[in-house]
């Protein structure tokens, strides 16, 4: 069973919060083939956009959606990742798209500030939760239902994962690949991109 990776991309995206988990689940599906070969890969990865137009990440890099809010086919595990956040925050669209796909996804994801995105969909209410160190206090300013840990590289709570800002990702991901599938392709996904995983939270 191929599972449909889904990430949001946006203006001013911070750019390893999005291709951290871009990179583990194509990586994990390479490591699977070599693992299995002729198995159908485990992973699919799309990133979407509120259109297909391209969009510029927080470090100026340019970044072309594959499908758009209107045409993505419904995804697996929803993954928001963080930067600047505060347009996002203010689209009544963007939230909306959210909130919609989480409903049906199996898992739903943030990396960094996309905690904030996920709160204002409503995905974090009574939930454990965590973004980056420095953003900790008005996350929970803002959302005072959401029950913010410090100190955790990543948070899961039910069907909802957060992670702490940008490298916290591709930790959180693991995880996610460990979950889904099994430890021993998430072993095999950090060794194959030469990461040490911080594999307790």
């Amino acid at each position: 069973m191929t599972r449909l990776i889904g990430i949001f991309v946006f203006d001013d995206v911070e750019l390893l919060d999005l291709a951290g988990p871009y990179e583990v689940f194509t990586c994990a599906s390479r490591a699977s083939a070599g693992r299995n070969p002729g198995t159908e890969p485990p992973f699919k990865v799309v990133t979407i956009g509120q259109t297909t137009s391209a969009r510029r990440a927080r470090a100026g890099l340019s970044l072309l959606p594959d499908a758009s809010f209107a045409n993505h086919a419904a995804v697996d595990v929803l993954i928001v990742p963080g930067g600047v956040v505060t347009a996002e925050l203010g689209k009544p669209e963007v939230i909306e798209w959210i909130a919609k796909t989480a409903e049906r996804s199996a898992l739903n994801a943030s990396v960094c500030t996309g905690a904030f995105l996920l709160a204002q969909a409503g995905l974090l209410t009574g939930k454990r939760a965590t973004t980056h160190w420095e953003d900790m206090d008005d996350l929970r300013a803002m959302f005072p239902h959401v029950h913010v840990e410090p100190q955790r590289r990543w948070v899961r709570d039910g069907n909802t994962v957060t992670s702490g800002g940008i490298s916290a990702g591709i930790d959180m991901s693991l995880h996610l690949v460990e979950s889904l599938v099994d430890r021993d392709l998430a072993l095999r996904t950090a060794r194959q991109m030469e990461y040490l995983w911080t594999e307790n939270p």
